[in-house]
This record gives C-alpha cells, structure tokens and sequence, in this order.
C-alpha cells in the first residue's frame, strides 16, 4: 500500500474534537471516519423508536439492581477499541456494568450493549444495514434487532444463528438476553 492510499485511522477523541454539524452526521468504523448527509427522522421512524424505548424501559425498570440503562436517540457507543468503531444506537441497552461506568458529560458509552435497535428509514441502505449488522455481532453485542416501519416487522440477529422474523401478530420475545421481556409487534407500530 503507497502513501497515497493509506487511510489514516481515528480515534473517539478524534471525532468528538471535531466540529459539530448540523447537516453532517459522523461516526467512526473500523477506524475510518463516516459521514452522511443528516436527515430528519419521518414519523414512522420516530414512533418505533419512542415505542421501543418505553416498552424497553419498562421492563429494565423492574428488573433488579444493578440493571442496564435505555438509551435513545442515536446515543452513541464505542464498540471496538482497536480499530475504534463508534456509532450511533436508535436505541440500546447497556449492561449494568456500562450504566455505572458512564458518567453524566461523557460523550459516548464504552463497549458494546446488550441490545442494539435499528429502525430503518427511506434513505436506508440494505448495504449498510447488513455491515453494522455484522459489526454489531463481531464486536460483542449479544442482539440486534432491526425494525422495519414499512412492513411492519422486526428481524432479530445473534451471533451464530439464523434471523427470526417476527410480524403483527407475533410477541416479540427478549430471550436470555432481556429475560422476561416480551412485547406484541403490533404494540411497536400502534
């Protein structure tokens, strides 16, 4: 590899040193800085998004301590240290060791969750959502569910196994990963 094609490789202290942008959206994969132009959730986005972070905390709520957190809203989460690969969540639940370990001003949340939720938007790239997929799996987390508005399903991953399609009409179950957690697709997308 020349001079001109290597690709010099950042760090979380690197992106959140740069300038915040309003019509950039950034992350870090692998090492390498991503950018996209920011777009604007449509409803259909926001609702499964409000959903899932109320019916997910809901349930974290009872649960005993120490418990994981609920975060939403893009929160980002540093999920590879080497290369750093650091990105935005729709919503996640840490570990317990995580909610303790983040501190109120940090910037992001150390290590993969429990849990990530991505729900796709039109401007969506199957491309894109089969990668972080494989990231999210790769680097630890233990489910990633994927959240699709439009047909009104979500597909669940885990490491090793083939995906479960759940629809409508279908309970979605948290496994051992969110014991005693199970919520109707239906109640997602209401």
């Amino acid at each position: 590899m020349d001079a001109a094609t290597t690709v010099k490789l950042m760090t979380s202290d690197d992106l959140f040193a740069m300038r915040p942008s309003k019509k950039i959206d950034r992350w870090l994969f692998r090492g390498e800085l991503r950018e996209s132009e920011a777009r604007k959730n449509n409803p259909g986005h926001a609702k499964a998004t409000a959903s899932l972070s109320y019916v997910l905390g809901s349930w974290i709520s009872d649960q005993p301590h120490p418990r994981g957190r609920v975060y939403s809203g893009e929160c980002y989460f540093r999920i590879r240290k080497d290369p750093e690969t650091n990105v935005g969540i729709d919503v996640a639940i840490s570990t317990p060791e995580q909610a303790a370990a983040t501190k109120k001003k940090a910037s992001f949340v150390d290590g993969p969750p429990l849990l990530a939720v991505e729900v796709l938007s039109p401007y969506d790239k199957m491309k894109d959502i089969d990668e972080a997929i494989e990231e999210y799996l790769d680097c630890g987390v233990r489910v990633v569910w994927i959240v699709n508005p439009y047909s009104e399903t979500v597909a669940v991953y885990r490491a090793g196994q083939e995906p479960r399609h759940y629809s409508l009409s279908e309970q979605l179950p948290g496994g051992p990963e969110l014991p005693g957690f199970q919520c109707c697709v239906a109640e997602i997308f209401e």
